[in-house]
């Protein structure tokens, strides 16, 4: 692994919170993601399970974690099974985990290998009545390729038909948009690898450089630093400010325009998510640094209104109204506008048509359940923004919100922000 080794203790408490929430006489299954093909006889890097990953902290394929905490013997009642290493292995990809390995990371005793998995996993379905089993159930997820989650729970209802089945993404869901310090902890240092890189891009950008080596810059830090990207970057400058998702990053930047930098850092499979928008020349002109403030004014704002008890839904409406105002101080909407709008189409939506905020985590639009209040240990993005398409430019501005009892923290506090600082810095790094 690239990144230093996680306090096991994150992962048996996260398992032993998961056992608290499973009914009487259960087991449950969570596999490993599938390592997928490209062409020929490629394949991409494995991506961790998420959830596999909370409750052991193995990134290794074709892992298999059982629970069954009722069990009738005490050695059944926490298994991982591992892929064995040989020696065609090992010359080709590298040693596997050890038993051992295995048992430090997470905190589990009993480690078998795969060969082992059947017998003992037939045993605990005949002693057990529930059975939970994983699935992306992500509201966002669009699944077209059959996981090897979904395999396995067409292969347990062939084979079992008459246990009780239990959707386990739903109390994943619940465990997961909560971080304990452990996992804030790891997030911090995903936010200072983005930091670096933040800083280290201020010093590079200008005219005539092109987006793609600024996402070379970005990996070079976040890579030297032990981790990498936490998704794929969006460089995007000029017009492409207002592409939301814009990830081709391969145009040149050019005097005069902006540059929107939606870029973050993983560390040890945790994300950071930051977003800047900074002035390619190192300047704002007075019309781009007054939606950015603008829109600096909103962030600032909706952070404030980040606490627990507060339904996402109500924040999401706060932004747009604190959104609507500014653009009606820009000019950009007029009272009439807005007096005569479709109440399903309102007129800002024009400048502003995405979401306010996300939970993050293991994954960067982490699971949980999104229409209940906000509580302590969220950490949640804020992302207001204001794209003007006929001036050609687009503004966002992100960082990364801990919800607390005493007051919200800005994971990203220490990134520069605001306009006058982010000029000050351009100007020093030249």
């Amino acid at each position: 692994m690239r990144y230093r080794p996680i306090d096991p203790e994150l992962f048996r408490t996260n398992r032993e919170n998961l056992k608290r929430r499973l009914l009487k006489n259960s087991v449950v299954v969570v596999n490993a993601n599938d390592v997928l093909p490209t062409n020929a006889d490629g394949s991409l890097p494995l991506v961790p399970n998420s959830d596999l990953f909370y409750l052991t902290g193995i990134d290794q394929e074709e892992t298999i974690l059982v629970l069954a905490p009722d069990a009738d013997e005490e050695k059944h009642r926490e298994l991982l099974f591992l892929r064995e290493t040989n020696e065609q292995l090992a010359t080709w990809e590298g040693r596997k985990l050890t038993k051992e390995q295995a048992r430090k990371i997470s905190g589990i005793e009993r480690v078998h290998w795969l060969n082992e998995f059947r017998p003992i996993f037939h045993r605990l379905m005949c002693e057990c009545e529930h059975v939970y089993l994983n699935s992306n159930e992500h509201p966002r997820a669009v699944i077209e390729v059959e996981t090897r989650d979904a395999r396995f729970v067409r292969d347990c209802l062939a084979r079992y038909p008459l246990h009780d089945y239990q959707r386990l993404a739903r109390l994943m869901a619940q465990l997961r948009i909560v971080k304990s310090p452990l996992e804030v902890a790891v997030i911090r240092q995903a936010c200072e690898l983005t930091a670096r890189g933040f800083e280290r891009v201020l010093k590079f950008v200008r005219p005539g450089i092109t987006e793609t080596e600024i996402e070379a810059e970005l990996a070079h830090e976040f890579i030297r630093g032990g981790g990498g990207f936490a998704y794929t970057p969006i460089v995007a400058s000029g017009e492409n400010n207002c592409v939301l998702h814009y990830i081709q990053n391969d145009q040149v930047c050019r005097k005069g325009d902006l540059l929107l930098l939606d870029v973050g850092a993983s560390y040890a499979h945790y994300r950071s998510d930051l977003t800047r928008t900074i002035p390619i020349s190192g300047r704002f002109t007075r019309r781009q640094k007054q939606v950015y403030n603008a829109v600096l004014r909103v962030l600032r704002e909706t952070i404030r209104r980040m606490v627990p008890g507060k339904l996402p839904k109500e924040l999401q409406k706060d932004a747009e109204k604190l959104i609507e105002e500014e653009l009606l101080q820009l000019g950009l909407l007029r009272p009439a506008d807005i007096k005569k709008q479709d109440p399903e189409k309102p007129a800002f939506k024009k400048y502003f048509m995405h979401g306010v905020s996300h939970p993050l985590g293991l994954d960067v639009h982490d699971v949980g359940f999104t229409t209940q209040p906000m509580q302590p240990g969220w950490v949640l993005t804020c992302e207001p923004a204001i794209y003007v398409r006929e001036e050609g430019f687009g503004i966002r501005l992100e960082t990364d919100i801990l919800i607390t009892d005493s007051g919200n923290e800005d994971l990203l506090a220490d990134v520069p922000i605001e306009a006058d600082e982010i000029e000050e810095l351009m100007h020093a790094g030249r």
